[in-house]
């Protein structure tokens, strides 16, 4: 049983986008192409493809004709989808309306959905024919096979990258090649220093623009000619192909290399299509798991954890549901599932992104995690996204450090802490001082005794008094480290003192007296 919704999300909005999709809708089981007239044969459980669709309503007759039929849905591209009359069709009738972007072609879309579809089938089954290289990615011995075919049609040795220069796939012949290719090939990726030249020559701009075929020189320092082909598809950059080639292409073989991009368009939308589907349900999975609806031994076998202790990860963006943080939010969540086991082991909820990560030094530990986010652009400038850890426990117990990972990650956003990276057991401190503040506030402690007549002479006068009290009880006896904490000089600090002495009359020689004035002001700064 394979839901429209599922076909679509496999497929991906680079290509789909559902209009409008009823509960009801009959499992989809084939993928037919509607032709001009009344020749179409719809069967129930059709995906009815609207390619000669003119008009609206040519759309509406197809639509009623295919609910008739029990179809799953009917695929439109805009401007018919955006069209209120067409989408009012389509509920009345109670069949699902998808929208194809309208760079898609549709001989393309045919083939991935119906290899979608085969692939969901084959799931459901518990089946999978394809073949998968040492990193375990699905159809990967495919991409494979069809980097030879293209090396052949170049007649150079080729890669094929995605938009990050990781290689995907490569074909024979790479030891005929330059230094910089071994590198890549042994790296899985285009090395920095390599990849920082062919960022320098425009390469990136001009993949960018969506230029055919690009052809980059050979370079001083030995390493050969490129000719780079992008691959795009529904006008999104899925990667790049490049072949090392002793100089230029004729004008035949270049162009003969550009028109394999939209086959292996094809492939890699496939591969994401597989790769989402892994992610959703290992992202469903730790869900479950972090809000105790399964055990642990379930999580063990299915997200490839070990049974060493864990810790969970919380990840807080600073606005929490703008669309800004939703692209935050999803470029960590890619950054994230690199390199901690073979499938991620992160989900989303309430906003938030959680990680479950070993304890540990390697790339896939807390540690290495926390290295790697360091290195990003994110941490450490104004708007980055709080990290926060719990303790390392055992899987049993990763409620308990789901609930400190959060307590953690709340101080962080309240500006309590230093920074935008803690975990639970580093911030012990913050977290005494947070929660008697917050036992001491529901119980009104600040408005006892003296204390509130600084706070209203601050509030009326703009003075700072209450802080100049906080810091001189934080540096007993050291007037100088008080003035640095607030940023004044010595004398003024002490000329704030005897000011606020004469308004307050504290004895700060009675020791209570100050462990009452601490308890005051930890519950006005961290509560």
């Amino acid at each position: 049983m394979v839901s429209v919704r599922s076909i679509v999300d496999r497929v991906g909005p680079t290509l789909l986008h559902a209009v409008s999709i009823p509960e009801s809708s009959p499992a989809v089981a084939d993928v037919v192409i509607a032709e001009p007239g009344a020749g179409t044969q719809v069967a129930a459980g059709d995906l009815v493809l609207g390619v000669a669709v003119a008009d609206v309503d040519g759309a509406a007759t197809l639509i009623r004709h295919s609910a008739e039929r029990r179809a799953a849905a009917v695929l439109l591209k805009p401007p018919f989808t955006a069209r209120p009359a067409v989408r009012r069709c389509a509920v009345t009738a109670g069949i699902g309306l998808v929208e194809v972007r309208g760079a898609t072609a549709w001989a393309q879309l045919v083939w991935l959905l119906r290899t979608v579809l085969d692939a969901a089938i084959d799931s459901t089954d518990d089946k999978d024919g394809e073949d998968r290289d040492d990193t375990g990615e699905r159809g990967s011995g495919d991409l494979f096979r069809l980097a030879d075919a293209v090396a052949s049609v170049v007649d150079a040795p080729v890669t094929i990258e995605d938009t990050n220069s990781r290689v995907l796939a490569y074909s024979a012949r790479q030891d005929l090649t330059d230094p910089a290719r071994v590198s890549t090939i042994m790296g899985r990726r285009i090395p920095d220093d390599v990849l920082a030249k062919f960022r320098s020559r425009g390469v990136f701009r001009e993949l960018s623009r969506g230029r055919q075929t690009i052809f980059v020189p050979a370079q001083r320092d030995g390493t050969l000619p490129r000719l780079i082909v992008p691959i795009r598809m529904g006008g999104e950059l899925l990667g790049s192909m490049w072949a090392v080639v002793a100089g230029p292409v004729p004008d035949e073989r270049a162009a003969a290399f550009a028109d394999t991009a939209p086959v292996v368009a094809l492939h890699l939308l496939r591969r994401r299509a597989h790769a989402d589907a892994r992610r959703r349900a290992s992202a469903d999975l730790l869900r479950a798991l972090l809000e105790g609806k399964v055990g642990p031994r379930k999580a063990i076998a299915e997200l490839e954890l070990t049974d060493e202790p864990h810790r969970v990860v919380v990840i807080g963006t600073p606005g929490g549901d703008g669309p800004d943080d939703e692209g935050l939010r999803l470029a960590l969540l890619e950054r994230i599932s690199q390199g901690i086991g073979r499938r991620p082991v992160v989900t989303e909820l309430g906003g938030l992104l959680y990680a479950i990560v070993p304890e540990g030094s390697g790339p896939g530990s807390w540690a290495g995690l926390r290295a790697a986010l360091a290195q990003g652009p994110e941490p450490g400038r104004a708007g980055s996204p709080n990290l926060a850890a719990g303790s390392a426990v055992p899987l049993v117990e990763l409620a308990r450090s789901r609930k400190e990972a959060e307590e953690a990650l709340d101080l962080l956003r309240a500006g309590l802490l230093p920074g935008h990276v803690g975990s639970y057991d580093e911030v012990w401190t913050a977290l005494v001082l947070h929660r008697a503040a917050t036992a001491a506030g529901a119980a009104h402690v600040a408005e006892l005794g003296p204390l509130e007549r600084l706070r209203t002479h601050d509030r009326e006068n703009r003075t700072e008094y209450v802080a100049t009290l906080y810091e001189w009880l934080r540096f007993p006896g050291d007037p100088r480290a008080a003035a640095r904490a607030l940023r004044i000089h010595p004398n003024t600090f002490r000329y704030r003192m005897r000011r606020l002495l004469d308004l307050a009359r504290l004895d700060l020689d009675d020791p209570d007296v100050r462990l009452a004035l601490i308890t005051q002001l930890v519950t006005l700064r961290w509560s």
